[in-house]
């Protein structure tokens, strides 16, 4: 996988041989010897990855990744500390700083590019996240900024070190997440399923069991592919940490632990997860807008006719037969005039309740457009679709609709058009779907040419019409 890095570092020596470790996997890589020019190139290059070296003279490392952390454009960019200094206060200052992780020179190439690979996997998915929220802004639906606090978050801790899990749990209760522990891997799972959690911590210290089965099938459940897993390590488990990132890890720290190191990264993880998951359900309730009368609550026309579509699919493969009954409000403008716009919303949304309450749970109920509804009946045929249809029409004549607060009960009355594929032969052709509710509608207007509140079939000699 390619990507954009871009490394920022004082001294030239440094940056050429970051350069050439990062060209020699085919990465593009653009340096800069500057704060400044590093904030510059972040906007008009557009990295996946940001290498930062944190002792620089003017703006330093630091400062840059707060810059880059506050401004929106920036924001979601990858920052990898890189730096001589090794204390674990510099780890945390750079952590804080919102890094998403810390390497001290001179930096381990396998760690590097392990480094690497993971935090522009993890910006490619953010990438398409963020893509999709954009487009839902006409729509009034904003990702919004990360959010300020993880108190309330839940972690998972997998060891079986008593003391290991008392340090962690005191650090991460000092952030306000609550923590769960299971001793072994099997039970690690079994209380994961059992209760998700926005993180999971997992030791590679001592045991018997194989904690990157644990982290393979963590990413390959679809119920915790998103689940950020941070590993606890030494220095000897370098080996298994490159391969742990490559089956989707998320993070390290390496044992004895420092509780404010742990405390930053436990934090960095579960905010980008809070971040995801914002981001998934503004996509969601989009996506629900897209698909939703806002007014009915019901499906929309548009999604109306794709699932029709499959519907129909459906039933050809399968055999057997599809109704669809188009309804209409009679004389529906009359409300409107008389009583004004808001009485007819209320009108709608009641009719609305009624067909919907009135019909089998797994028949499809749509807002067709004004004053129009669509029932699609899947399995239903002609002589079954006409009952549904009557009682439809019976069920509407008998609601209690009052206009105004002080006005009368008013009478509503609907007209409604049925149409049916029931033969093989009328599932041919091109877009029977299309056909169905061609039938329905052209049905609707024989109901009201009769006089409407009542039911017509399509075609029109085939069934008897039911009439008031």
């Amino acid at each position: 996988m390619s990507a954009r890095i871009l490394v920022v570092d004082d001294v030239a020596a440094n940056l050429l041989l970051l350069e050439a470790k990062l060209a020699a996997e085919y990465y593009e890589v653009l340096a800069v010897q500057d704060g400044q020019r590093a904030l510059e190139a972040a906007h008009a290059w557009g990295p996946d990855l940001i290498l930062l070296d944190v002792m620089m003279p003017g703006i330093d490392g630091y400062e840059v990744c707060r810059r880059l952390k506050a401004d929106r454009a920036t924001e979601h960019i990858p920052v990898v500390m890189v730096t001589a200094l090794s204390e674990t206060s510099e780890r945390v200052c750079g952590l804080d700083a919102g890094a998403d992780d810390f390497l001290t020179k001179p930096v381990d190439d396998e760690t590097l590019i392990a480094r690497v690979r993971s935090l522009v996997r993890l910006k490619r998915l953010l990438d398409e996240w963020r893509l999709r929220a954009e487009t839902t802004h006409q729509l009034g639906v904003g990702a919004g900024a990360l959010p300020p606090s993880v108190r309330g978050a839940r972690a998972l801790v997998v060891a079986d070190d008593a003391d290991l899990v008392g340090r962690i749990g005191e650090a991460l209760a000092a952030e306000g997440i609550d923590s769960s522990v299971a001793a072994d891997v099997a039970g690690g799972w079994e209380r994961l399923v059992r209760t998700p959690a926005d993180l999971v911590i997992v030791s590679l210290l001592g045991g018997d069991d194989d904690p990157l089965r644990f982290a393979s099938r963590l990413r390959a459940d679809a119920s915790t592919r998103e689940v950020p897993l941070l590993l606890v390590a030494e220095e000897q488990h370098r080996h298994l940490l490159h391969r742990a990132f490559e089956l989707g890890a998320n993070d390290y720290i390496l044992a004895p632990i420092e509780p404010n190191e742990l405390r930053v990264r436990a934090r960095n993880q579960i905010r980008r997860k809070l971040y995801q998951d914002r981001l998934r359900a503004d996509l969601a309730y989009s996506i629900s807008l897209a698909l939703t009368d806002p007014l009915t609550g019901l499906h929309n026309q548009r999604y109306l006719r794709g699932h029709l579509r499959s519907l129909v699919a459906s039933v050809r493969s399968a055999g057997g037969a599809i109704s669809a009954l188009m309804i209409d409000l009679d004389h529906f403008k009359r409300i409107n005039d008389q009583f004004g716009h808001p009485a007819g919303d209320a009108a709608l949304r009641l009719v609305a309740g009624c067909i919907r309450g009135n019909v089998r749970l797994f028949d499809t109920v749509a807002r067709y457009g004004g004053e129009e509804f669509v029932v699609i009946m899947p399995g239903a045929n002609q002589p079954d679709a006409m009952v549904a249809a009557e009682r439809l029409r019976r069920e509407i004549a008998a609601l209690a609709f009052r206009p105004g607060p002080d006005q009368a009960l008013l009478p509503l009355t609907a007209s409604i058009g049925l149409a049916t594929l029931a033969n093989p032969a009328e599932f041919d052709g091109d877009a029977p779907e299309e056909r169905l509710l061609r039938m329905a509608d052209e049905a609707l207007y024989e109901a009201k040419r009769g006089g409407r509140n009542r039911v017509a079939v399509t075609p029109a000699g085939d069934a008897a019409s039911a009439a008031t």
